[in-house]
């Protein structure tokens, strides 16, 4: 995708995410890696529902800022993200970071497994896969984002690449390689996460046998 369509594209997702509520006021962040390395990413405090594609920041791919309104304090991470996912799937080129409310519910709840979601329904399955959850950091700690491609290096080292983590008390990061692509992949993910929040008793997970039939089928990288 060209510079033109990428700078449309996030605005149109990001009013699409507003517009339904997976987005608030100013949380959340959507970047792309242009074919030549340089990035695109959603200025800092901006609200995802409202953006212009000429005051989206531009940044090399060294991080220094070329044009736009003040880039979003998570490019550092979005920066790792690239980097390592891309190692596993090259064609890597969007992220999205949220404050998506039953994703993040899920982390208030003293659930202390190493992942936000087992494996409930075949859509989750198929579409997210494993969403590992990086403890809790402040905004922008730079620990925070050492954690989070680590744990991207460990799963695809393990034969298990992902498309997300989860910052605990903070929201989900995404990736895909357009940013309609990396919407339907959060959008999946809020609404399994939704599912376990309004379900009064623990989901019953899919058996083996019915993981390794998506795997199968669909290639489900479970």
């Amino acid at each position: 995708m060209n510079e033109v369509q990428a700078r449309d594209d996030i605005c149109r997702v990001g009013e699409s995410l507003f517009a339904r509520g997976y987005v608030h006021a100013t949380a959340g962040n959507i970047s792309v890696r242009l074919e030549d390395g340089d990035f695109l990413i959603t200025p800092t405090d901006a609200c995802l529902g409202f953006l212009e594609p000429s005051r989206l920041a531009k940044v090399t791919a060294q991080g220094q800022q070329v044009s736009g309104d003040k880039a979003s304090k998570t490019l550092a991470l979005h920066r790792r993200i690239y980097a390592a996912a891309r190692q596993q799937d090259a064609h890597t080129a969007c992220v999205i970071h949220t404050h998506s409310t039953h994703c993040v519910s899920l982390t208030l709840q003293g659930n202390t497994s190493d992942e936000l979601l087992p494996p409930i329904t075949p859509y989750f399955v198929m579409k997210v896969g494993h969403v590992p959850v990086i403890p809790y950091h402040r905004p922008g700690d730079p620990e925070a984002v050492l954690w989070v491609e680590a744990t991207i290096q460990r799963y695809i080292a393990q034969g298990t690449p992902i498309r997300a983590v989860m910052l605990a008390r903070l929201g989900p990061n995404v990736w895909h390689d357009t940013p309609g692509s990396a919407m339907a992949v959060l959008e999946e993910l809020e609404e399994t996460a939704r599912l376990v929040c309004l379900n009064p008793t623990p989901a019953a997970h899919l058996n083996p046998l019915q993981l390794q039939e998506l795997r199968d089928t669909f290639g489900a990288r479970w």
